[in-house]
Order: structure tokens, then C-alpha cells, then sequence
């Protein structure tokens, strides 16, 4: 016997005593106080602003019914309110360079070990599209400006095991000056296995965006002894006769780099590299089964 007495009374009415409020659900079993219809709810829906709850009985037959008051639940009186809303699972969120992002991150205390790039421009690009992963890994991006005493900074440098260096050198190509000031780079002691430089065949990182992010077909050809990047400026039509209108240039461009898919390939995979050779233990003896 229900321990709850409805009376004499418009059983559609609000009782006076609050109800406890179940969220309808398909499945549920719901009696119609009134009626006395008994079923499941097949079907919940809005209609003409109204929440609008259809039972299946035992026969299979079905009747339509207001949300609201005037329902008893295993006996209970219960007001039938909205659905819950089942909150969407968060999506996985990824990281301009393609990674999984981190949710909350704090970036690592940084590592003895360091990323070593040309110039601003370079650190800038490769913050810009590797910034989380950085962070997450605890490795920092510093420019060189200019690799003629490449020696000379390995050596103050002093790589070891636990001190390792990534190095990454525009237009590093066969018989250019670049490639032997590599060569000799890495006779510096403690160079070899602590020292990984890898390089991109572009005269400059400005070449590593791909043009069309730039809404270009290819990048200008400059003429020979002409300044690169002011040419390329010039080509545009932008402001080219200062450093700072090259320093606003390099800014406009980089600001259409968003994520990893704009860079071209040659730069990508040498980036990544040099992050995998900084993180990992055993990199360069990994071996395939």
C-alpha cells in the first residue's frame, strides 16, 4: 500500500507538499494519476513548447501525456521534469604541431639540453607551431644568429650525455658553406652522440611556410646579392627599407601560420627529430625486431 494519499483532488494540480523531481527518461515505467495508464516511456519530445511524454503499455498500445505533475513513480507522486542533458564528451584537443594537447599545462622545469636555431625568426616559427610540445617536454628554443663559430658555441656549450644539443641550419645543402662548417662542428669533443645538427634546404625559414598560406603561388625568386628578405618585401609590395620593416613583414607572414600543415615537410620532420633526440634515452639505438 502507497504510503502516500492523494485525496479528493485535481491529481494534474501541484500538490502542496514539493515533489521530488525525476528527469524523464526512455525505459522509465510511469503511472498517469488520473487515468490510471500504466507503461513505458517510449518517446519524450517538445511540442508546441509543451514536454511531451509517450507511454507503451502492456498491449503495446500507447497514449501521450504533459510532463509535469500528476505521475507516481514505483508509488511515488513525482514531477516529470526535462531530461538531463548529457554533457558532450570533450573533445580531444590537439596542438599546432599535430600533438595530443596537455589540458592545464605547466610547462616542465627546462632540461640541461637545449635547441639551438639561426636567428628570431627561426626560435619564433618553431615556438609558434612546437610552443605545447616545448613546454610539455621542458626544452628550450634559443637562437644563434649566425652559425660561423658554430665550433666555438659547441664548445662553450660543452654537450655531454645529460647536456645534449639540437641544432637546426638553414640551407643545409651539399657543397655549401654550411655543410662544412657542420663537419667541423662536430669534431668539437663531446660532439659526437650528444650533438645532433640537421638542416633544411631553404635559404631562409621564410621559405618553410608553405606559399600557399600565404595566398601565393610560390615564393619571389630573388636575384643574387640581393638581400632575401627585403626582395621578398619588395616582391609583395611591402614596406622593405628597415630592419623594422622587415621585422613587421616577418610578423605579418608569420601570423598566418596556425598549425604544422602549412610548414613544408623538409622543415617538419627535422624539427621533430630534433625534439625526439633530446627526450629520448636511447635515441639512435633503437632496434627493429
Amino acid at each position: 500500500m502507497s504510503n502516500f494519499s492523494w485525496g479528493p483532488q485535481d491529481l494534474s494540480a501541484p500538490a502542496p507538499k514539493k515533489l521530488r523531481q525525476v528527469p524523464v527518461e526512455r525505459g522509465m515505467i510511469l503511472e498517469d494519476a488520473v487515468s490510471g495508464w500504466v507503461g513505458e516511456v517510449v518517446k519524450t519530445e517538445k511540442s508546441g513548447g509543451m514536454r511531451v511524454i509517450v507511454l507503451e503499455d502492456r498491449h503495446r498500445k500507447t497514449r501521450s501525456f504533459q510532463a509535469g505533475f500528476g505521475f507516481l513513480l514505483e508509488g511515488e507522486p513525482v514531477e516529470i521534469v526535462e531530461p538531463v542533458k548529457k554533457a558532450k564528451a570533450p573533445s580531444t584537443m590537439i596542438s599546432a604541431s599535430g600533438s595530443r594537447a596537455v589540458a592545464d599545462l605547466k610547462a616542465r622545469t627546462a632540461r640541461a639540453s637545449r635547441i639551438w636555431v639561426e636567428g628570431k625568426h627561426d626560435a619564433e616559427l618553431v615556438e609558434k607551431v612546437w610552443g605545447h610540445d616545448l613546454r610539455v617536454e621542458g626544452i628550450v628554443v634559443e637562437p644563434l644568429h649566425g652559425v660561423d663559430d658554430l665550433a666555438g658555441a659547441i664548445r662553450q656549450f660543452n654537450p655531454s650525455p645529460t647536456r645534449r644539443l639540437g641544432i637546426l641550419v638553414d640551407h643545409l645543402i651539399s657543397g655549401t658553406k654550411e655543410e662544412r662548417i657542420v663537419a667541423e662542428a662536430m669534431k668539437v669533443p663531446g660532439a659526437a652522440g650528444n650533438v645532433l645538427i640537421l638542416g633544411h634546404p631553404y635559404v631562409d625559414v621564410w621559405q618553410a611556410i608553405k606559399p600557399d598560406t600565404l595566398g601565393i603561388k610560390a615564393w619571389p625568386v630573388i636575384p643574387r646579392g640581393t638581400d632575401w628578405k627585403t626582395g621578398v618585401l619588395r616582391a609583395f609590395g611591402w614596406p622593405h627599407a628597415t630592419a623594422e620593416d622587415i621585422g613587421i613583414g616577418w610578423q605579418r607572414i608569420l601570423s598566418t601560420v596556425k598549425h604544422y600543415g602549412q610548414l613544408e615537410p623538409a622543415l617538419l620532420g627535422k624539427v621533430e627529430e630534433l625534439i625526439d633526440f633530446l627526450t629520448t634515452e636511447d635515441y639512435g639505438f633503437l632496434t627493429i625486431d
